[in-house]
């Protein structure tokens, strides 16, 4: 990605960079960019980053000319895990406005950032997946040189989902086993998928790229070595598939969001063991030292000190 002489490349950054991926990006592209921000509210970490925050409900956006001046590349982060068919119509709208916006400006890069494929019916019927799939359908369609990027599983310091698999593993010695544990996922740091995104940007293409990590994972050996870097034995509740998702729709109804049918039923379908990602020049961050890391910050006393280095 260029730019004119003198000034940085801009990235137009819709949906802010306040969470797991957004803070990668925030750290990847920073040192050397100018990072316009959309959201409704600004990261913690973007005005000491020098981000050039602009408020605003990407769903409600009508007019996209004045937030695309001066860009070179747009990053489309803006999604929900969670909520009713209104709710991501109303954002998928808005995101389309802005595919169109952003051809009719000739922005030079347009990246979305997508989710790996699920079986049919979850595609057809769950909001959350048809209407990310119309986004999809407009940036495939639009006269834009786009990368629609479909990461699996990521994890990064803090996360949501290893990090919180590791807390449960800790404080109830067990941990639900959906179905046999046989198939697949394939860790991606979001770290690297932020290096993906960056040459994703560079590259010029119209495709779609699917991301996984480097290694691909038995969901009941990625388990047990969670297990492990806790120091503890695995120990499971051993759910069968219908079970499993019943579970995880009885803990939606009583109001948690540790995890949703969805999720169960796609992780089950074993369409998230993605490939590696070839290209960055470099190894894609393994996963075990990850966990190792989570768990000592877990295990920690309270307070303990680091010794200095």
């Amino acid at each position: 990605m260029t730019a004119g002489a003198g000034r940085r490349p801009r990235l137009l950054v819709v949906g802010g960079c306040a969470g797991l991926v957004g803070r990668a990006i925030l750290a990847e592209f920073g040192p050397d960019h100018a990072i316009r921000s959309v959201h409704r509210r600004p990261a913690p970490a973007e005005p000491a980053a020098g981000v050039e925050f602009r408020a605003a409900d990407v769903a409600e956006v009508r007019d996209w000319a004045p937030l695309l001046e001066e860009v070179d590349a747009v990053l489309a982060l803006a999604w929900y895990r969670a909520g009713h068919r209104r709710r991501f119509r109303r954002l998928a709208d808005g995101l389309v406005r802005l595919v169109d916006a952003a051809a009719a400006a000739r922005v030079p890069r347009f990246v979305h950032l997508s989710v790996p494929e699920a079986p049919e019916p979850l595609e057809r019927d769950l909001p959350y997946l048809a209407e990310k799939r119309r986004v999809d359908a407009a940036v495939a369609a639009s006269d834009l040189a786009y990368a629609i990027v479909r990461p699996t599983m990521l994890f990064a310091p803090g996360d949501k989902l290893l990090t919180v698999m590791l807390r449960t593993m800790r404080r109830y010695r067990r941990f639900p086993m959906f179905g046999d544990g046989g198939y697949h996922v394939s860790p991606l740091a979001a770290a690297d998928l932020a290096a993906i995104v960056r040459r994703e940007i560079g590259r010029g293409s119209r495709a779609v790229v699917p991301a996984g990590g480097p290694r691909r994972w038995r969901y009941r050996e990625l388990t047990d070595r969670l297990f492990a870097a806790l120091g503890l034995p695995p120990r499971y509740l051993s759910l069968g598939a219908r079970g499993s998702v019943r579970l995880a729709r009885l803990l939606e109804a009583l109001g948690s969001s540790r995890v949703y049918a969805y999720e169960v039923e796609w992780l089950l379908s074993d369409r998230l063991g993605l490939p590696p990602y070839a290209g960055l020049g470099r190894p894609l961050e393994e996963v075990e030292p990850f966990l190792d890391r989570e768990a000592r910050r877990l295990t920690e006393p309270r307070g303990a000190r680091r010794p200095a280095l």
